[in-house]
């Protein structure tokens, strides 16, 4: 099922311009998979609007301004809104998902459903786009084919199923697989979104309040951000990992690592000065 075409529309050209996309364009699996892998690379995973007290906004021309024109990064409702409607443009068929985050919980766990995914139709198969899911963000396309391990640029992905309404994303890592979140395959709709948007800007126990989160996954690499804690992996399985000892070092690499340019907030120094290792 494909949702009914938004009202507003997005700047096509101006998002592929942003991602770096020069090449011709086509409802086809050589361009989804370019979008993405371009996707990941240069619009940053980041939360800095709810770390500084302001719920982002979701119309496209919000997330288009944030996003594309001012070089911002934002989390899973930003990325995949822009992501889809970007999708929809260009020709492809795709349905707006919403998922329950299991990253660090039990299997059983029956969380809210606080992220969003895309369901993409290329050549008589169904796709999963994500370019919203931080530091672990699938960074190729994974068929909805259960328990085959799929590559991506980075690490190996899996779907799984229990059936048909319990679809599971697992990442390989650490020598095991890890599942990301559960979701099944009812379409979401902006008010969908909406509520959980507002819950995941605004709770106290929401981390992305109460911390700084910021990701991204160039060539080879992927950049991770949490709080005072800068982590970079390789795929060929190094890592380095710093502490960011005052405010400015921080700013250093949100603006140099993650290519943000950072909002003109008064509190964000001492925001940012108030973090814990």
């Amino acid at each position: 099922m494909q949702q009914a075409t938004p009202t507003e529309s997005i700047d096509l050209h101006a998002y592929l311009d942003r991602i770096g996309i020069q090449t011709p364009i086509a409802p086809d699996l050589r361009t989804l998979r370019a979008i993405i892998a371009a996707h990941v690379a240069t619009i940053p995973f980041e939360n800095l609007d709810p770390f500084l007290g302001a719920s982002p906004a979701l119309d496209i021309a919000s997330v288009q301004r944030k996003l594309v024109r001012d070089h911002r990064g934002g989390y899973c409702f930003e990325q995949n809104r822009l992501l889809s409607d970007a999708l929809r443009a260009i020709g492809f068929r795709v349905t707006d998902l919403a998922a329950r985050v299991l990253w660090g919980q039990p299997e059983d766990a029956i969380t809210a459903r606080t992220h969003m995914l895309l369901r993409v139709e290329v050549d008589g198969k169904s796709w999963l786009a994500d370019v919203g899911f931080g530091g672990n963000t699938p960074t190729g396309l994974l068929e909805f084919v259960p328990d085959v391990e799929q590559p991506t640029p980075h690490e190996p992905f899996r779907v799984i199923c229990r059936d048909d309404s319990d679809w599971r994303v697992q990442l390989f890592a650490a020598d095991a697989w890890r599942t990301l979140y559960r979701f099944d395959l009812q379409p979401q709709f902006p008010a969908d979104y909406r509520v959980s948007n507002h819950w995941t800007s605004t709770h106290p126990d929401s981390h992305f309040v109460t911390g700084l989160t910021a990701a991204r996954a160039p060539p080879g690499r992927r950049l991770a951000l949490r709080n005072r804690q800068f982590t970079e992996h390789t795929t060929d399985g190094g890592t380095t990992k710093r502490t960011l000892a005052t405010a400015t070092n921080i700013r250093a690499v949100l603006q140099d690592e993650f290519l943000i340019r950072l909002p003109n907030d008064p509190k964000l120094d001492e925001m940012l000065d108030r973090l814990p290792e």
